[in-house]
């Protein structure tokens, strides 16, 4: 009995961390529909957040890959003053490089509901 009792703590405070983190990441990132997105991200800085390999195989055209495992080191090629727009294959790391940019400073970030996988603009592609 009482490690069922346990176990339902535990997935209660997990659903109440989740939900809090949930809400205070809106306050400072915005995910945009892919209409906004177009609309806005050749005025900012587009980020493509996924692996090397990844961008080689496709990316949206205008974009820079700095990967999140590499954001941290090359945050000095992050403008602080102008727009972000982030996005990764599926927004995952995307949020995760968002929670990052912040703490680094930065004000204005956007990311691609859905990710690149959601995309049907153009695409470039280095391979």
């Amino acid at each position: 009995m009482w490690q069922w009792i346990i176990l339902l703590a535990i997935i209660v405070i997990f659903i109440i961390v989740t939900l809090v983190r949930s809400l205070y990441q809106r306050t400072y990132l915005k995910t945009l529909s892919e209409e906004e997105f177009r609309s806005g991200y050749r005025k900012a800085q587009l980020i493509d957040v996924r692996e090397p390999n990844e961008f080689e195989n496709g990316h949206i055209l205008g974009a820079r890959n700095i990967p999140l495992t590499q954001l941290k080191m090359r945050k000095s090629e992050i403008r602080k003053d102008k727009p972000i727009y982030l996005y990764c294959q599926n927004s995952m790391r995307s949020a995760r490089a968002a929670a990052a940019l912040k703490k680094m400073g930065c004000k204005d970030i956007s990311m691609l509901k859905g990710g690149f996988k959601k995309w049907s603009g153009k695409v470039k592609s280095t391979k």
